[in-house]
């Protein structure tokens, strides 16, 4: 074999990797780079006593010399070319069939939560057929690759992590004659380039800033043509490229496996690699447990060729095209969203689950569907009275399609659970059951919310919302809407009760679970589900019972005083809720209840908070009526954006005019014209003065950001209600 590094022009079809005599000195460096301090021994202990990588010292030595021998991938790709060829007894004379790391729908997934996340190459990649002279091009080629592995990892942490934390991952080149990890740059100034013989994403590390292969999350190889090999060889990689990819993957996890630290050991069974050229890219993904793996130093390759045709199991995706001819990354692709998603498992490995779930961003996607709509003026203001969007799927189709005020479409998604009065629902929770029978059915809007009574104690008297089985979230808009309202706001209640958040102005969850379905139920887990349609379908019952503002203007029973105590009431809502920083994001007349408790004078609660703000991700609900004009603007809140709604909300229920409003534009029109010309407050303080200065004051905050001043407001009102109407205003809360 040659003892002098092979070009490495990136035109060439062929592919070579590092010779032998540097590996050799990569193995020897990095071994140096492992071993401890003398005053801690050879062989330092963890704060238990037991060797901190829970292998016996001769069974560690073995691994280490394993590793300080194999060094060449050349020979592991010639151990393993009749096991590519299909020429093997081990895959019974057949061509080993690979399976996939990711499948489509997880993709659409990852899609979806990746639609409000930018990220920005700013190094093009080159195009290797305008390429001038071969060393430019492959040293912009490493610039431009590094680059993209940044943008990707800086993108991902700070929409699943948060920006808040500093990202714990750096980018750099792997060079093979030392065990130093460095920037392209360096290696292109120093004249070091032909060396470079991978590019990986590295943990880091505050005592090893020059880096370790036991830091690698995940490994780049730039190869030439993997493109154009793959596509004539189905796809996927040629045995060449998968050999070297498998020779670096199982590297790396030897040298996890040798480490020091608790959480590099955890990942010592699975790494991914990535195969990229100047256009296409690939994934590779192994997996499997090294202590199958026979340590016979006098014969690493076959023996580590024997792993990986028996033990290991090893998915490769198909190669898809990552980069444009102009050198930018397609960052919603299939060959680019593979890319990405292999950096966010290898990320989670290292840093734990995400502070955001891959589901909770892909659920925004149904928001800015809602946007989109708006935006196109496809709202209907009839279909539900409010300005809500609503949509209803055909059976035969998975089309979405919009409701016509004619009525011509008139088919219910089978999908939501359907209840009756008089009918009882069984609902699971902590491995018992409990009944609810249904005595009413409170609004008339989808999904519907049920009065019902506890079977055990009829004398109570609770709200139950009925939501979507997890396997029917997709095809109809309205189970995102029983989305929101059961799983969401069980979500938000939780958390307020979690962070000692009590007022009677808000509700209080009185069970969370699931429906139990007649007839037997196979379901694998807890969390899965047998395929009967209602497996799975989630319940929320919450306290107290209610009627609803809109259901109350329907029936002429709002006067002046309910005016006052709703404002009051809610206000003390949203104070108790802003002190956890929790925001309502949806005030309507369907989420604002009035409850009567006997000799006790009537009090509002506000309800429906399944599209709270929690955090600055959450995006509120758009409503053309009620929204807050940041909302409809930016697509989320202001300090002063529920108090806004709040207002909307009393001046038409105290008769204010409704207009026609079908688009966005049209809803900020009105709301600058009924300021400025003051129609809001003018009416508002037909109903009381205070209510008109209210009024002032939130349109002076209206987009700033400066924070609402609930208690002095709280005080104005209770002293207003005293007064005019003689009946002290409950403050317990």
């Amino acid at each position: 074999m040659s003892s002098t590094p092979p070009p490495r022009d990136l035109e060439r079809h062929d592919v070579a990797a590092p010779p032998t005599r540097d590996l050799v000195g990569l193995a020897l460096a990095a071994e140096r780079s492992r071993r401890p301090s003398p005053r801690h021994g050879a062989h330092a202990a963890s704060p238990s006593g037991q060797s901190p990588d829970h292998r016996s010292s001769s069974s560690s030595s073995t691994c280490k010399d394993f590793l300080r021998k194999f060094v060449d991938n050349e020979l592991l790709t010639a151990s393993l070319e009749d096991w590519f060829s299909g020429n093997s007894e081990d895959c019974g004379f057949r061509k080993p069939a690979f399976d996939v790391p990711f499948d489509l729908t997880e993709l659409q997934n990852f899609d979806y939560a990746l639609e409000g996340v930018t990220f920005q190459q700013l190094v093009r990649m080159p195009n290797a057929l305008h390429a001038s002279t071969s060393d430019a091009f492959e040293a912009t080629a490493h610039l431009a690759l590094e680059d993209f592995l940044h943008a990707g990892i800086k993108g991902l942490w700070e929409a699943f992590w948060g920006p808040e934390e500093a990202m714990p991952f750096s980018v750099a080149c792997i060079h093979s004659t030392s065990s130093r990890f460095y920037p392209a740059e360096k290696a292109i100034s120093s004249g070091k380039l032909d060396g470079v013989c991978a590019t990986a994403v590295l943990l880091k590390n505050s005592k090893h800033s020059q880096g370790r292969w036991d830091h690698i999350v995940v490994l780049t190889l730039l190869r030439p043509d993997v493109g154009m090999v793959s596509a004539q060889s189905d796809q996927h990689p040629s045995p060449a490229v998968l050999g070297e990819a498998l020779f670096f993957a199982l590297r790396v996890l030897l040298s996890r496996s040798l480490s020091r630290s608790s959480t590099v050991l955890r990942n010592s069974d699975s790494v991914y690699v990535l195969l990229v050229d100047s256009q296409f890219g690939g994934v590779v993904n192994v997996q499997g447990d090294l202590n199958k793996l026979r340590f016979d130093t006098n014969n690493v390759y076959e023996c580590a060729a024997e792993w990986i045709k028996r033990d290991a199991r090893i998915t490769v995706s198909s190669v898809d095209r990552v980069w444009n001819k102009l050198g930018n990354a397609n960052w919603g692709d299939v060959g680019t969203l593979q890319v990405l998603l292999a950096v966010f498992r290898s990320m989670i490995q290292f840093c734990g689950e995400p502070k955001y779930s891959l589901d909770e961003l892909a659920t925004e996607h149904s928001s800015r569907l809602q946007s989109r709509r708006s935006e196109r003026h496809l709202v209907d203001r009839q279909s539900n009275g409010n300005g809500v969007y609503r949509f209803q799927q055909r059976s035969h189709s998975p089309e979405i399609v919009e409701v016509q005020e004619e009525g011509t479409v008139d088919v219910k998604p089978e999908e939501i659970l359907k209840l009756e009065i008089g009918s009882i629902v069984l609902m699971e929770v902590s491995n018992c059951q409990k009944g609810f029978q249904i005595n009413d059915i409170r609004t008339e809007s989808e999904p519907p919310i049920y009065g019902a009574i506890p079977v055990e104690e009829p004398a109570k008297s609770y709200l139950l919302y009925v939501g979507s089985s997890p396997s029917h979230l997709e095809p109809a808009w309205e189970n995102m809407n029983s989305w929101y309202q059961v799983q969401r706001q069980t979500k938000v209640l939780t958390l307020m009760k979690q962070r000692d958040i009590s007022s009677r102005y808000i509700p209080q969850m009185v069970a969370s679970g699931r429906v139990v379905h007649p007839g037997p139920c196979n379901k694998p887990n807890s969390s899965g589900s047998c395929g009967h349609p209602l497996c799975g379908t989630p319940i929320l019952v919450t306290s107290p019972v209610g009627e609803t503002i809109s259901n109350l203007i329907r029936n002429g029973l709002f006067g002046v005083e309910d005016a006052l105590r709703c404002c009051h009431d809610c206000l003390s809502a949203l104070a108790a809720a802003s002190s956890a920083g929790i925001r309502h994001g949806d005030i309507r007349p369907e989420n604002v209840i009035r409850v009567s408790n006997g000799s006790r004078s009537p009090h509002f609660v506000l309800i429906g908070w399944g599209h709270a703000i929690l955090e600055d991700k959450d995006r509120p609900s758009m409503n053309l009526f009620f929204s807050s004009t940041f909302a409809l603007q930016e697509g989320k809140l202001c300090a002063a954006s529920d108090a806004e709604s709040l207002i909307y909300l009393l001046y038409f229920s105290c008769g204010g005019v409704c207009p026609e409003l079908d688009s966005v534009e049209g809803a900020l029109q009105w709301r600058e014209t009924s300021w400025s010309r003051r129609v809001i407050q003018q009416k508002l303080g037909d109903v009381a003065a205070v209510l008109k200065a209210f009024a002032d004051y939130v349109d002076s905050l209206c987009g700033t950001p400066y924070p609402m001043d609930y208690e002095i407001w709280l005080r104005r009102f209770r002293r207003t209600i005293n007064e005019d109407h003689g009946k002290e205003v409950d403050t317990s809360s």
